[in-house]
């Protein structure tokens, strides 16, 4: 034991002296060194401060969202001793939040006792801050900033504004009339954020390029290796269409690039054996195949790569990735074939309500979604996509089968369940109390476990209420009962819920609709998205077509793809040479300028002349202050009364539809700019947002800026098909000399026959 400690002894010894050592050798190189350095210039005062008083620096992304843009459509209006309101937002997958503020504008009751009241700011139902109340701003406009901690943040959140008030010391009414708060939905939530970077795995796809957490517009690069043929651009229409599905109502932008890498951020990239290297370390390509890789410039950006040596490999490799990202995993998959098993079918785009059948409920929204709690619950919204051509002439409407629970009351009260559709009011159902449904052994049979009601309703929704993107809101409004003075405790035990297998049925509606119909175009992309994966469309670019065609090309194709759920994957890319393979489709136009042939070769049979002195054509409906929302398709109908020529070098956009002369019955909308400015501002208009001030609709629409003039709405065809009997129905209304004719035939006919019934009748007499 005792030689055990003398090791230790001098083992300790041993490493002192060689610390000792190391240090001395240390001191001495730093001395040698700053004696030979250069003595460093003074610092600027301003510098200096600035390193004596450190100061905290944010850095990363700073975004900016009002309550109404995370969708509070109305201000918070809170009542009652415990009034609350709320709305969600996220946060990207490849993003930390460092930093959040509310700055909150609100106002509140007069009326409550400042040392009982107050407001509180949640965040996933943890209070991030709590606001006073004081007596000598009551009243008044208020503005605020709450910092709200960067720990009660995750990828999805909730945030929410809760009032406490109370009015007096003593027994009250919870929901006396001077409990209230407004919180002003411009209020506004800003989010300081900093990237992190992500593995390239292809099975996060599609992160990080489209993150559904992103409340934005998606905006994302496209580069072509070389310049593209058509087949190579027909690829970019298939992705930028899955993409734009992705996007949905948030809406996508794509920029064109050729040859050149973004220095920043996301993109993708479309590479074949012409140039395999884009200065990119990519192994050489021997077959269709999907790579994610990190942006050389950008340690947080990512490259998709999709990758042929021609372009029917690159094909295939896009119908892998738009059809099947979810089998894909690792940076790199090599794709060996994609099968179409079953053709598409009109009208079957996943986003559309089905022709064929009744859709249920639970297949709009989740049950969690449809079940609420409290007396005064915010609506239960269902989003639908409506084929935009229904055909709802002297039709009854919609029918809806609506099944619906609810925690019943005991005694009469004025509760009801108020069905909406696009925030116009359609139906309210009554919500009986206990004492109005019988009770005993009766009710309980009926009363669910969760003692809810199950009951059903039916009810219609006139055709014309329905728009191509359509919402019902269902709002359940429970009465509170009040128990007298002392007694008034609120009770929050009352539930509402809408059953999934309720149905709505539109499989009773002809597809047949009067075009040409722009605001068709611009809200389903019809007649084009007929068939979700664009088979029966061809796209007509110029000859030399530009990187701003190449974008609005994309854009056309995004916005498609958010109408249908499903990506382009059959779209055809041609030039006014090639029209012949296309007589038996649906054509998109674009162009700019004159620089597309079809510009002169048409102009007769469209509303507007772009070549040399410009024609328009012009009708009442520049007069209108109101919208046509009649059922009636002729009553819509707007002729052109005179037409306008000029010449101008204005920086203008158009929007033109018109019947092929291809093929009758079939579609071409023309979209053109004067400049490339101009075709831009087309594609901003077409995507649409808060700040376009209106809606392209009509047969002709001129785009300037954010602003849209329709111009003339003449339908001149029609497509679809009706049954027989409503044929003959609708062809008669529409042409009384038609129905003269029909009643007169119909009349002699009848007459005959009564004379050959007459004539056999006397002869049978005869014989006998």
């Amino acid at each position: 034991m005792p030689r055990l400690v003398t090791d230790s002894l001098k083992l300790s010894l041993f490493r002192s002296t060689f610390n000792l050592l190391a240090i001395a050798v240390f001191l001495l190189s730093m001395a040698t060194t700053t004696s030979q350095a250069k003595e460093p210039e003074p610092l600027p005062l301003a510098l200096t401060s600035a390193a004596v008083t450190p100061r905290a620096v944010v850095s990363g992304r700073i975004s900016k969202m009002t309550l109404k843009q995370l969708g509070a459509e109305y201000p918070f209006s809170l009542r009652g001793s415990d009034g609350r309101d709320s709305v969600n937002f996220n946060v990207r997958v490849d993003e930390i939040v460092t930093q959040a503020t509310l700055k909150m504008n609100y106002a509140y009751s007069p009326s409550m006792i400042p040392e009982l009241s107050h407001l509180n700011v949640l965040v996933n139902d943890e209070i991030a801050a709590s606001i006073a109340l004081p007596k000598d701003t009551a009243g008044t406009d208020m503005e605020r900033t709450v910092n709200i901690p960067s720990r009660l943040i995750t990828e999805f959140n909730s945030l929410s504004i809760q009032l406490i008030g109370h009015y007096t010391n003593q027994c009250e009414d919870p929901l006396h009339s001077s409990l209230w708060a407004k919180i002003s939905n411009n209020s506004v939530l800003e989010l300081t954020t900093t990237p992190i970077a992500l593995l390239n795995d292809l099975g996060m796809l599609p992160l990080p390029f489209m993150d559904r957490r992103d409340p934005r517009t998606l905006n994302l690069p496209i580069v072509f290796a070389t310049k593209p043929d058509n087949a190579v651009v027909e690829v970019a229409g298939t992705i930028a269409s899955w993409f734009g599905a992705l996007a949905a109502h948030r809406g996508a932008h794509f920029t064109a690039l050729q040859g050149t890498i973004p220095a920043k951020g996301h993109a993708v990239v479309l590479i074949n054996s012409k140039a395999p290297g884009l200065n990119l370390n990519v192994p050489p390509i021997t077959g269709p195949s999907i790579a994610l890789i990190t942006n050389p410039g950008d340690p947080n950006g990512k490259l998709l790569l999709v990758m042929g040596r021609d372009a029917k490999e690159l094909k295939i490799a896009a119908n892998a990735l738009t059809l099947g990202n979810q089998t894909l995993s690792g940076p790199t998959a090599n794709i060996t074939g994609v099968v179409e098993l079953i053709p598409r079918k009109p009208y079957d785009a996943p986003n559309w309500l089905p022709s064929d059948r009744a859709i249920s409920f639970g297949e709009l929204s989740s049950a969690k979604a449809m079940n609420v709690s409290g007396y005064n619950p915010g609506p239960i919204r269902l989003n639908m996509r409506v084929p935009p051509d229904l055909f709802g002439w002297r039709e009854k409407g919609v029918p809806v089968n609506l099944k619906y629970r609810y925690t019943p009351q005991p005694t009469l009260a004025n509760s009801s369940l108020t069905i909406n559709i696009n925030s116009l009011f359609l139906k309210s159902f009554v919500l009986l109390p206990i004492e109005r449904l019988g009770g005993g052994d009766t009710l309980l049979a009926k009363v669910q476990a969760d003692d809810t009601l199950p009951m059903q309703g039916k009810f219609l929704i006139p055709l014309e209420m329905l728009q191509p993107q359509s919402q019902i809101q269902l709002r359940y409004m429970y009465d509170y009962i009040k128990q007298g003075e002392c007694q008034d405790i609120i009770i929050d035990n009352v539930r509402g819920s809408i059953d999934p297998d309720s149905t709505l049925d539109i499989s009773g509606f002809s597809h047949y609709k009067a075009m040409p119909d722009l605001s068709a175009f611009s809200e389903s992309g019809f007649p084009f998205t007929r068939l979700a994966d664009l088979s029966e469309t061809a796209v007509v670019l110029p000859d030399a077509p530009t990187s701003q065609e190449y974008s609005s090309y994309l854009d056309v194709l995004g916005k498609m793809g958010a109408s249908t759920g499903y990506p382009a994957v059959a779209v055809s890319v041609i030039q006014a040479v090639n029209l012949a393979t296309a007589a038996d489709k649906d054509l998109i136009i674009i162009a700019t300028g004159n620089d597309q042939p079809l510009l002169k070769q048409w102009s007769d049979v469209m509303p507007a002349t772009l070549d040399g002195i410009r024609r328009f054509s012009i009708s009442d409906i520049v007069f209108k202050v109101r919208d046509q929302i009649s059922p009636d398709p002729q009553e819509r109908i707007q002729r052109a009364r005179i037409d306008l020529l000029s010449r101008s070098t204005a920086d203008a956009g158009l929007f033109s539809g018109f019947e092929s002369p291809l093929k009758s019955s079939r579609s071409v909308v023309l979209i053109w700019g004067a400049n490339p400015e101009a075709l831009t501002d087309n594609t901003n208009a077409l995507i649409g947002g808060e700040d376009i001030e209106q809606k392209i609709s009509g047969s002709l629409a001129i785009v300037r800026g954010k602003k849209v003039d329709t111009l003339v709405a003449d339908q001149t065809y029609f497509v679809g098909q009706l049954n027989l009997i409503k044929n003959i129905q609708w062809s008669m209304s529409r042409h009384l000399g038609l129905f003269i004719l029909f009643v007169a035939l119909s009349t002699v006919l009848l007459a005959l026959l009564i004379y050959i019934a007459l004539r056999a009748q006397a002869r049978y007499r005869l014989r006998a």
